[in-house]
C-alpha cells in the first residue's frame, strides 16, 4: 500500500491474472477500495482462468454449471502495484493469483503451475536463473493488409527486414525509449533490444533471474506493455507466432541455468561441453518436446511458424552454439553455461512455457536421463524426429504424455485440452483474416 500512498494521482487500479492463453482477466476498482484487495482479496469464477481465445466459457468444462460457476478466491501477489503508463490516466496494475476459499492453491492457475515446478526444485536445494529473448512486429492494421507502420521520423515504411539494423531501431526511436522507461517503472529488466529478420520486427532480451516466477511475470507483463504502449504510438505490437507468411515468425526463446545451494551453476564442470546434469536437463526438454509442444504452440496460427528453413526449430535435437537446433548451449564462460530452449513462438503463456521447460529439464535430472549426441551442422538436414506439425497432433500428444503429467496436475492438465479442443473447432469457421485479425491482438 506504500505504493499508492506514493502515487496519490493514481485514481484506479487494475487488478489481473493470468488465464491458460496469457490473457489478463480481472477488474477495475477505485483506488481508495484497494486495500480490501489485500485483507480479502478479490473473486471471480474458476471458470475465467479457463476461457478459450474469444473470451467464452468451456463447454465440456465441469467449472461452469455442474459445480454452479463457484468463485474462487484471487490474492496479490508478491510483485504488488505497478505502473501501466499505456494508458491515458495515471493507473496500476496489481497482479493476483486464484487460491480455493481455504487458502489452498489453485491447480488450474498457469502462475500456481509454475511455482509448484519451483517448489519442487527449491526442496532438492536448486535454484533456476531464467531469462527470456521475446520477438514482436510492430505493425499498421488500419487495413486490409498487415503492413510495417511508417516510421515516425521520416515517415516512409520499411519493405523488408533488416538484421540488427541500427536504421531500423531508429525509426522508432520514440517507441522505444518510451519502452525502456515504462520498463524501469515497472521493474522490468530489460536489456539488448535489436531490429530482426522480418519488416517492423524486433527482439528484446529480458535479463536473468533468479527466480522463475518473476521471470514469467517479467514476460507477461512485458507483452501487456508492448501492445498498449504501441497503440498509444498510433499502431499495433504483435507477438502472435506468425504475422506475415512470407516472413519468419516470433519466437520467445528461454535462457536457463540452474544453482546449487551455494550458488554454482551445476551445469558448469569447468569443460566447454558442460556437467552431465546439463546434458540430463536436455535429455529431459527433449524427451517431453513430442507431448509438451502444445506449450510451446498453443495456437492455430503457431504451427506456421514450426515449419522447415525459418528460423523455428522442427526436429528434435541438441546442439553446441547452433541456431538451428530445438536446444542451444550458448558459447560462454563456464560459469555461465546454460541451456536456450528455442521452440517456443511469442504467442505463449509465459507461465506455462517456463513450467513446462523447468518441469521436463527436472525430470531429465531425477531421472539421470541421457541424451543423443549434438548434432553437427543444419538441424533441417539431420533427419530428426519431429515435433507435432499441426495443432490436432500436439493436443493429442500432449494428452498421452507422461512427462506432462509429472509437471502438471491433472486439473490444468484436463482444462487446457478442453480448452484447446473448443478452439479447434470454432477455428475452423474462420477465414485466414478473421484468425489473424483474433490472433493479433489477444496473444
Amino acid at each position: 500500500m506504500d505504493w499508492l500512498k506514493e502515487h496519490p494521482e493514481v485514481r484506479t487500479i487494475r487488478v489481473a491474472a493470468a488465464d491458460l492463453n496469457g490473457v489478463a482477466r480481472g477488474k477495475r476498482i477505485p483506488a481508495r477500495f484497494a486495500p480490501k484487495v489485500f485483507t480479502e482479496g478479490t473473486r471471480f469464477p474458476f471458470s475465467v482462468m479457463n476461457l478459450d481465445i474469444w473470451g467464452e466459457d468451456i463447454e465440456e468444462s465441469p467449472l461452469v454449471f455442474e459445480t454452479g460457476d463457484c468463485d474462487g478466491l484471487l490474492l496479490p501477489t508478491e510483485r504488488g502495484f505497478l505502473p501501466m503508463p499505456w494508458l491515458e490516466a495515471p493507473t496500476a496494475l496489481l497482479p493476483i493469483w486464484m487460491f480455493h476459499m481455504d487458502g489452498r492453491p489453485y491447480a488450474g492457475d498457469p502462475r500456481q503451475a509454475l511455482a509448484r515446478v519451483k517448489d519442487r526444485y527449491t526442496a532438492q536445494g536448486l535454484t533456476p536463473v531464467v531469462a527470456t529473448e521475446l520477438e514482436f512486429f510492430l505493425i499498421d492494421d488500419s487495413g486490409k493488409t498487415l503492413r510495417v507502420p511508417p516510421s515516425p521520423r521520416s515517415g516512409k515504411r520499411r519493405t523488408g527486414g533488416e538484421t540488427l539494423s541500427l536504421r531500423a531501431l531508429d525509426a522508432f526511436d520514440a517507441f522505444f525509449t518510451a519502452l525502456y522507461e515504462a520498463c524501469e517503472a515497472m521493474d522490468i529488466p530489460a536489456d539488448t533490444a535489436i531490429s530482426e529478420a522480418g519488416p517492423g520486427q524486433f527482439e528484446l532480451n529480458l535479463v536473468h533471474q533468479p527466480d522463475p516466477l518473476k521471470a514469467a511475470d517479467d514476460a507477461w507483463f512485458f507483452k501487456q506493455l508492448v501492445k498498449g504502449l504501441a497503440r498509444q504510438h498510433g499502431f499495433a505490437a504483435s507477438f502472435m507466432a506468425k504475422p506475415y507468411d512470407m516472413w519468419s515468425g516470433n519466437g520467445m526463446h528461454t535462457h536457463f541455468s540452474i544453482l546449487d545451494e551455494t550458488g554454482n551453476n551445476i551445469f558448469n564442470d569447468g569443460s566447454e561441453k558442460g556437467s552431465d546434469a546439463l546434458r540430463q536437463a536436455v535429455a529431459g526438454c527433449m524427451a517431453a518436446l513430442p507431448g509438451s509442444t502444445l506449450i510451446f504452440a498453443p495456437h492455430q496460427n503457431s504451427y506456421t511458424r514450426l515449419v522447415p528453413n525459418a528460423h523455428a526449430p522442427t526436429g528434435i535435437g541438441w546442439a553446441y552454439e547452433n541456431r538451428t537446433a530445438a536446444l542451444r548451449i550458448p558459447a560462454s564462460g563456464p560459469a555461465a553455461r546454460r541451456i536456450e530452449h528455442r521452440v517456443a513462438g511469442g504467442d505463449v503463456n509465459p507461465y506455462l512455457m517456463i513450467a513446462a521447460i523447468l518441469g521436463a529439464a527436472l525430470v531429465g535430472i531425477e531421472d539421470k536421463m541421457t541424451p543423443d549426441d549434438p548434432i553437427i551442422g543444419n538441424a533441417y538436414a539431420q533427419g530428426l524426429a519431429q515435433l507435432p506439425a499441426t495443432w490436432n497432433m500436439a493436443i493429442n500428444n500432449f494428452d498421452n504424455c507422461p512427462f506432462i503429467r509429472r509437471i502438471f496436475e491433472k486439473e490444468l492438465i484436463e482444462n487446457f485440452l478442453m480448452t484447446k479442443r473448443q478452439e479447434i473447432h470454432y477455428m475452423a469457421e474462420l477465414s485466414e483474416e478473421e484468425q489473424t485479425e483474433l490472433y493479433l491482438d489477444t496473444v
